[in-house]
């Protein structure tokens, strides 16, 4: 396989459309409403590392640990679930002591390096050469960078009520991924 533009344009929009940096602006929003500081160099780049991390090393990674890609993801989906209460309850579960603490989580991983785009990730190797995938995931983290570098635009622009109604909205958006990450990975199947 050689890399082509076309392999790193499909690579990058599967990418895009799983880690959803846009999908994840209210969740950012709300942390810093919440007093917390998200330094979007370091969530950038500690998302960037994980999953670089994972694109050369993920399956000896998680085997040295003896877990397989679907408990990754189960474990994933559980922090996914309890961000998403959050949002639609309006209750605080995670108890950040430290300020600086969002940065790396829940920002970096799970919400932008989560089991999601790091399965991903590991699936792309069987389509795409590492290369392109290494272009592909450098071009999203740059446009990672940019919106959390955005979100005090993005609150200006939305109000207060347009923040109230999308940290719902998206909330209950964030709790049907979690749960089908989880029955994804469980093999759970629902009746139609």
């Amino acid at each position: 396989m050689e890399t082509n533009l076309v392999d790193v344009l499909s690579s990058f929009m599967v990418l895009f459309a799983v880690i959803d940096i846009t999908g994840s602006i209210p969740i950012i929003l709300s942390l810093k409403n919440k007093g917390l500081v998200v330094e979007s160099e370091k969530s950038t780049l500690v998302a960037f590392a994980l999953m670089y991390l994972f694109l050369f090393v993920g399956d000896s990674v998680l085997k040295t640990f003896g877990i397989d890609v679907s408990s990754f993801a189960i474990a994933g989906s559980f922090v996914l679930f309890i961000m998403s209460l959050e949002m639609v309850l309006g209750v605080e579960i995670f108890k950040h002591e430290n300020p600086q603490g969002a940065s790396i989580v829940p920002i970096a991983f799970p919400l932008i390096a989560g089991a999601g785009s790091i399965t991903t990730v590991l699936s792309l190797k069987a389509e795409f050469t590492t290369l392109t995938i290494a272009i592909a995931l450098f071009a999203n983290m740059l446009i990672v960078y940019s919106v959390l570098k955005a979100t005090k635009f993005f609150e200006r622009m939305l109000g207060e009520t347009g923040m109230h109604i999308l940290k719902k909205t998206f909330g209950v958006i964030l709790l049907a991924i979690a749960i089908r990450l989880f029955l994804n990975n469980t093999g759970i199947q629902l009746p139609e």
